[in-house]
């Protein structure tokens, strides 16, 4: 398997290669030159199969250069948590993806993310750096996947007063490997600051950096995995009918990486990307003009982001042709007032508490002219407690912090102050290393 840019410069790079270096010499995203078509067998036995059986089966077609035991410890080490779909009504269910350290979906990526270069990087002198921008959850889950992995330091960019207070406390903490660059601007400030560090000769003649969003194949490839454990779990409950996928989305890495399930030929009805205010991509599907623009502070700001870097592989996945994407994908924006009464709604019917970005895709659901005929997943993608000064006065009641979470809560913040000006950032870079 080998792999190429977006970009269409470069071309023919090893899985360990498109990891180690995260963007493609040309400043491009890496995609796989073809997907594999998984067998009838690996579909019809689903049910069956384990998380990991199922992640085995998947990364193995992607990955020649770790062997099959070493790739298995990665894998057990890497996804150690559930993975429950909750059953809401008769036809709607949410997966649950925040159960692993840092409650968010971000878990999944991010920690076979850090054991896959922990991997690659053995017998290596150099330190890996790796630079992440964040909007929210991703900062913290990188955090916690590279923690005091040898030779890695990990820089998270995140926007100043644009994270929920919990969040920052969780990208903030870490210490020893991990240093947080609390930027004065907005996560498209960050995402930009981090591509130009990738994209600095001179930075990385000295420093040698990796990235750790999602626009890094290795972290966007564990994210595929759930949606086929997803239609195990279905199937285990003798639903064989093709589901629709609702995917909160802001990035685009989390829909990208159902497209891939969808290629490798998980039989899915429909993906329903759902957004907050910031809809560059429900636009682009309503009209065939993508038109990114400054991101719009909203109260699921994980999600804050006018100009989606998984943009690029999505298109490439349709060749440019907004109506064969159209096809396969919905767009629908969803107001911060829609998504508390969302959170409102659910609880009142269900006793199920959302966090504000799980709660966009529930209220994509339900808006007018959605139509549930067949079964609809909804993808879970953070703990409400990590959002509890949101969510509390909505659902009126307190929603407490488990476990994974009470250890955050008093620690002491640690940042540094930088502008989005991107000659500072590279002079504290360089002060830092």
């Amino acid at each position: 398997m080998k792999y190429s840019s977006t970009s269409g410069r470069s071309r023919n790079f090893s899985f360990k290669d498109a990891v180690l270096l995260g963007l493609a010499p040309d400043s491009g995203l890496f995609m796989p030159n073809e997907l594999p078509h998984l067998p009838k067998k690996f579909f019809k036995e689903l049910g069956q199969k384990s998380f990991s059986e199922i992640a085995e089966d998947v990364a193995k077609k992607y990955i020649e250069e770790i062997s099959v035991p070493e790739l298995q410890k990665i894998i057990k080490g890497a996804f150690s948590f559930p993975v429950p779909l909750k059953q809401l009504d008769e036809s709607l269910y949410v997966l649950e993806l925040f159960h692993g350290p840092t409650m968010a979906f971000k878990d999944f990526g991010a920690r076979f993310l850090a054991r896959a270069m922990g991997y690659f990087a053995r017998g290596q002198e150099t330190k890996l750096n790796i630079i992440v921008a964040t909007s929210g959850d991703t900062g913290s889950a990188v955090a916690s996947g590279f923690f005091k992995v040898p030779r890695a330091h990990v820089y998270i960019l995140y926007p100043s007063k644009k994270v929920s207070a919990f969040q920052e406390k969780q990208l903030t903490t870490y210490g020893h490997n991990i240093t947080a660059l609390e930027v004065k601007g907005t996560f498209d400030d960050c995402q930009r600051l981090a591509k130009q560090v990738l994209g600095d000769g001179e930075l990385n003649g000295t420093m040698k950096f990796s990235s750790a969003n999602s626009i890094n194949f290795g972290r966007l490839l564990p994210q595929s995995f759930y949606y086929f454990y997803a239609a195990g779990q279905l199937q285990r409950k003798k639903i064989f009918t093709p589901p629709v996928f609702v995917v909160p989305s802001g990035n685009f890495g989390h829909l990208t990486s159902g497209l891939l399930a969808k290629r490798m030929g998980l039989n899915v009805f429909k993906f329903l990307a759902a957004t907050n205010a910031n809809n560059t991509v429900p636009k682009y599907l309503a009209t065939g003009k993508y038109r990114p623009k400054a991101s719009k502070h909203t109260i699921s700001n994980a999600m804050d982001v006018g100009n989606p870097s998984n943009f690029a592989r999505m298109s490439e996945l349709y060749g440019a042709d907004y109506k064969k994407m159209g096809k396969d994908i919905s767009g629908v924006s969803v107001t911060d007032a829609l998504t508390r009464q969302t959170i409102a709604k659910i609880y009142k019917r269900y006793n199920y508490i959302l966090d504000p970005h799980t709660a966009v895709g529930v209220a994509a659901v339900t808006k007018p002219g959605f139509v549930k005929r067949r079964p609809t997943v909804v993808l879970g993608t953070a703990h409400p407690a990590k959002f509890k000064e949101m969510v509390e006065p909505v659902i009126k009641r307190r929603v407490g912090y488990p476990p994974q979470l009470k250890a955050a809560v008093k620690k002491k913040k640690h940042s540094i102050l930088v502008s989005k000006d991107y000659k500072e950032l590279k002079k504290v870079l360089m002060n830092l290393n």
